[in-house]
């Protein structure tokens, strides 16, 4: 009976070592405290006693990096947050080289976002996100390497600023609204007149044009329901009246 107990235990601890990795998953087996090389997925075997494994996630991680007290180039204090995304591409390296690659991973992206929005001054950390998220990736690949670690992207997603400096923003956006819109105006006048000027030369050669102007404006006015109509008379329409007034005077004078 005993016996039928006995066998019974060394089954079950032989069938205990049957392990199933997911495709996804790899187990990084340490026998006798030394590595051997993982294994998965599928189904594997693990010596009871003698091995011991630790499961992998192979898929890309999104690890939210909390907002960090950022000092900028320009002394403005700003909190900055980020999303990275990274994945484990040699799990005995990720086991094996640091105590915890997850916490470790986290800890060091903290330090770069701070370290990195530092260097900069605000208005190039809001203008070049690409580059600074670019930067962060960069940093970080490098110093993970070592864990086995590839960091696909970094992307900064928002960028808290003070109060009173949204409204100095604000303010500053605003005066250059106005700037462009009286650059507008200013460049608009600056045509018109030229166009008016090529008129004036143009109408000056040929005197027939500003009868032909003063008949249309006459139209114009006539279609209005208006009561009071002022007429514009051109000039040399009274020059033959200006003349004859300046020679009777001249003639009584003598």
């Amino acid at each position: 009976m005993v016996g039928i107990y006995v066998i019974a235990a060394i089954v079950a601890l032989i069938f205990s070592g049957i392990k199933i990795m997911k495709e996804y998953e790899r187990a990084v087996v340490l026998r006798l405290g030394r590595l051997v090389n993982y294994r998965g997925p599928g189904i594997i075997y693990v010596i009871p006693g003698i091995e011991r494994m630790e499961r992998v996630d192979m898929r890309t991680i999104a690890m939210d990096v909390p907002s960090q007290d950022v000092i900028t180039r320009d002394n403005v204090s700003v909190k900055v947050n980020a999303v990275l995304y990274f994945r484990v591409v040699d799990p005995s390296k990720a086991i094996v080289e640091v105590e915890n690659y997850l916490y470790a991973t986290s800890q060091l992206a903290q330090t770069t976002l701070r370290s990195v929005c530092g260097q900069a001054e605000l208005d190039h950390l809001l203008a070049e996100r690409d580059r600074i998220n670019q930067q962060i990736q960069e940093i970080l690949d490098v110093q993970t390497d070592p864990w086995g670690i590839k960091v696909v992207s970094v992307e900064v997603k928002h960028i808290d600023l003070p109060q009173e400096m949204q409204r100095a923003m604000a303010k500053q956006a605003e005066a250059e609204r106005e700037r462009r819109a009286k650059v507008i105006n200013a460049e608009g006048e600056f045509q018109a007149s030229a166009r008016l000027a090529e008129a004036s030369d143009r109408m000056e050669s040929h005197p027939i044009a500003v009868q032909l102007r003063f008949l249309q404006t006459l139209s114009e006015v006539a279609s209005e329901n208006s009561t009071t109509v002022v007429l514009p008379v051109p000039v040399d329409l009274l020059s033959p009246l200006i003349e004859a007034t300046a020679k009777l005077k001249t003639a009584k004078g003598e």
